[in-house]
Protein backbone atom coordinates (compact mmCIF):
# COMPACT_ATOMS: atom_id res chain seq x y z
CA UNK A 1 0.00 0.00 0.00
CA UNK A 2 1.54 3.47 -1.19
CA UNK A 3 1.74 6.28 1.78
CA UNK A 4 2.59 9.60 1.25
CA UNK A 5 4.17 11.61 3.84
CA UNK A 6 3.07 15.22 4.38
CA UNK A 7 6.59 17.46 4.80
CA UNK A 8 7.05 21.21 5.85
CA UNK A 9 9.91 22.91 3.71
CA UNK A 10 10.60 26.70 4.34
CA UNK A 11 12.58 27.87 1.10
CA UNK A 12 15.03 30.78 0.84
CA UNK A 13 12.80 33.75 1.15
CA UNK A 14 10.94 31.94 4.46
CA UNK A 15 7.75 30.84 2.89
CA UNK A 16 6.72 27.24 4.40
CA UNK A 17 5.42 25.17 1.83
CA UNK A 18 3.13 22.23 3.00
CA UNK A 19 4.13 19.27 0.26
CA UNK A 20 3.47 15.69 0.02
CA UNK A 21 5.84 12.92 -0.80
CA UNK A 22 5.40 9.82 -2.01
CA UNK A 23 7.69 7.16 -0.09
CA UNK A 24 7.12 4.72 -3.06
CA UNK A 25 9.10 6.04 -5.65
CA UNK A 26 12.61 6.09 -3.90
CA UNK A 27 13.18 9.84 -4.27
CA UNK A 28 15.03 11.64 -1.85
CA UNK A 29 15.08 15.17 -0.39
CA UNK A 30 16.25 17.19 -2.92
CA UNK A 31 14.22 15.17 -5.68
CA UNK A 32 11.39 16.39 -3.79
CA UNK A 33 12.36 20.20 -3.37
CA UNK A 34 12.99 20.08 -7.09
CA UNK A 35 9.95 18.40 -7.85
CA UNK A 36 8.06 20.88 -6.33
CA UNK A 37 10.01 23.80 -7.82
CA UNK A 38 10.84 25.10 -4.49
CA UNK A 39 14.55 26.36 -5.13
CA UNK A 40 15.20 28.14 -8.64
CA UNK A 41 16.58 25.66 -11.13
CA UNK A 42 20.47 25.15 -10.85
CA UNK A 43 20.34 26.36 -7.46
CA UNK A 44 19.57 22.73 -5.55
CA UNK A 45 21.05 19.08 -6.21
CA UNK A 46 23.21 20.79 -8.74
CA UNK A 47 25.87 17.94 -8.62
CA UNK A 48 22.46 15.48 -9.27
CA UNK A 49 22.27 13.97 -5.90
CA UNK A 50 26.02 12.62 -5.47
CA UNK A 51 27.21 14.20 -2.12
CA UNK A 52 29.26 15.93 -4.94
CA UNK A 53 28.23 20.24 -3.47
CA UNK A 54 26.18 20.87 -0.63
CA UNK A 55 23.34 22.84 -2.79
CA UNK A 56 20.78 20.60 -1.35
CA UNK A 57 21.77 21.88 2.35
CA UNK A 58 19.15 22.17 4.45
CA UNK A 59 18.11 22.66 8.36
CA UNK A 60 16.10 19.35 10.16
CA UNK A 61 13.80 21.39 12.65
CA UNK A 62 11.80 18.40 13.87
CA UNK A 63 12.80 15.71 16.10
CA UNK A 64 13.06 13.33 13.14
CA UNK A 65 15.41 10.17 13.13
CA UNK A 66 17.01 10.72 10.15
CA UNK A 67 19.58 7.74 8.65
CA UNK A 68 23.34 8.32 9.92
CA UNK A 69 25.23 10.89 8.34
CA UNK A 70 27.68 9.60 5.75
CA UNK A 71 31.43 9.95 5.27
CA UNK A 72 30.65 11.83 2.22
CA UNK A 73 27.97 13.67 3.33
CA UNK A 74 29.85 14.66 6.24
CA UNK A 75 33.07 15.87 4.37
CA UNK A 76 31.09 18.01 2.18
CA UNK A 77 29.33 19.21 4.98
CA UNK A 78 32.53 20.44 6.41
CA UNK A 79 33.35 22.75 3.45
CA UNK A 80 29.91 24.04 3.20
CA UNK A 81 28.86 27.47 4.12
CA UNK A 82 26.08 28.51 6.63
CA UNK A 83 26.45 24.85 8.37
CA UNK A 84 24.39 24.00 11.64
CA UNK A 85 24.41 21.49 13.66
CA UNK A 86 21.05 20.17 11.82
CA UNK A 87 22.10 20.18 8.73
CA UNK A 88 22.24 17.80 6.47
CA UNK A 89 22.41 17.09 2.56
CA UNK A 90 19.05 16.91 1.18
CA UNK A 91 20.03 14.38 -1.33
CA UNK A 92 20.90 12.05 1.39
CA UNK A 93 17.47 11.32 3.28
CA UNK A 94 15.39 9.03 1.48
CA UNK A 95 11.58 9.78 1.77
CA UNK A 96 10.33 6.98 3.92
CA UNK A 97 7.30 7.13 5.82
CA UNK A 98 9.10 8.04 8.98
CA UNK A 99 9.65 11.43 7.69
CA UNK A 100 5.89 12.04 8.37
CA UNK A 101 5.75 15.62 9.43
CA UNK A 102 9.04 16.48 8.87
CA UNK A 103 9.89 19.68 9.06
CA UNK A 104 13.07 21.28 7.20
CA UNK A 105 14.70 24.89 5.96
CA UNK A 106 16.79 25.18 2.86
CA UNK A 107 20.12 26.37 3.39
CA UNK A 108 20.99 30.19 1.62
CA UNK A 109 22.43 29.45 -1.35
CA UNK A 110 26.10 29.44 -1.07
Amino acid sequence: MEQDVTIKITDREGIIHEVIAPTDMAMNLMEVVRSYELAPEGTIGVCGGMAMCASCQCYVKSNHELPEITDDEDAMLAEAFDVQDNSRLGCQIQITPRLEGLEIELAPES
